[in-house]
């Protein structure tokens, strides 16, 4: 079992689009972020509570889905260690240069084929002098345009199977499985795991078409639980697909709202600011089917497409 912490925090995600300027409006005018740099076809974008580089890169591709998710290492230490680590489950790739903004970079698989980097070194952002903040503690002064979300906050990836996957983050990257849900078969249907305090920080949840390295959903937190309410008319004015909410999960208490944006990924504003593991003996959930069968917290029905909407999109079994 990996020691807790050797990984920092989720840093930030590439995003696929094949609808790259309707992305690039969605993300920067309606959602709030700011573009911080470009290469070839990606646009780099921060949400204004990083200290980072950039939270999201956003690249034009042929189809959806999400090519790549970025993990800060605790210290160079603790990258090696991971590295190592990851190398003897063998699930390594290699070491690249690192996007802006980014030192030495080291790629690898989960079980089921979702790429990652990992890396320790990270140049802190330094606004320009139209985005300085007043508060000498904050990167970026509040932009004050679309929904403003805060951080990019978690990242449901689709699995052919759970347990290989969230076990090989549990185990060689040493996060903690806060809950689950257990299925009537045995199988496990969804696992949320946490490096940090946060309840969770990546998740994965059973892919029904049986195929690999698809995403669910990219989430960004916003201040409030009225932000997301004043989100859902941001999203009707502008025409953006609603897909549920806004309302409460069961599982985790996360207060949401799930779109589509332009290209066709799902993303879902959360606000889960106020729920907090710090137990460090914690113990984790475990939902069985009926439960969830009850649908939400306050009663709402899980909508179908949740369980069918994938990106990129792939024939469904029944298709062939």
């Amino acid at each position: 079992m990996a020691p807790k912490h050797e990984i920092a925090h989720l840093a930030h995600a590439e995003l696929l689009t094949p609808e790259p300027e309707k992305s690039l409006d969605f993300f920067t005018r309606v959602m709030g972020l700011t573009e911080n740099g470009s290469d070839g076809d990606s646009v780099y974008l921060r949400t204004w509570d990083d200290y980072e580089h950039h939270s999201l890169k956003l690249t034009a591709h042929h189809t959806s889905g999400i090519r790549r998710t970025g993990l800060r290492a605790g210290s160079q230490e603790a990258l090696e260690r991971r590295v190592k680590a990851i190398d003897e489950a063998g699930l390594g790739i290699g070491w690249q240069d690192g996007d802006p903004g980014l030192g030495p970079t080291y790629l690898f698989r989960d079980p089921d084929g979702h790429e990652f980097e990992l890396y320790w070194e990270s140049e802190w952002y330094q606004a320009p002098p139209e985005l300085a903040p007043a508060l000498k503690n904050q990167p970026q002064a509040y932009p004050g345009r679309g929904v403003c979300v805060r951080r990019l906050d978690h990242i449901n990836y689709l699995a052919a199977e759970v347990e290989s996957s969230s076990e090989f983050v549990r185990d060689v990257l040493g996060a903690h499985t806060t809950e689950q849900i257990l299925l009537d078969n045995g199988n496990i249907g969804g696992r949320w795991l946490t490096f940090t305090n946060k309840s969770y920080d990546l998740v994965y949840t059973r892919d029904w078409t049986g195929s690999r390295g698809r995403l669910h959903h990219l989430a960004f937190a916003t201040d409030t639980r009225e932000d997301i309410l004043r989100a859902a008319d941001i999203f009707l004015e502008n025409g953006v697909h609603i897909e549920t909410g806004p309302h409460k999960h069961a599982i985790q208490q996360t207060f949401f709202l799930y779109v589509y944006e332009p290209g066709g990924n799902r993303i879902e504003l959360c606000n889960p600011l106020t729920r907090l593991v710090l137990a460090p003996d914690w113990k984790t959930i475990t939902w069985t089917e009926a439960e969830r069968a009850k649908g939400q917290a306050w009663g709402l029905k899980t909508i179908e497409s949740f369980h069918t909407h994938g990106t990129p999109p792939v024939p469904s079994p029944e298709q062939g």
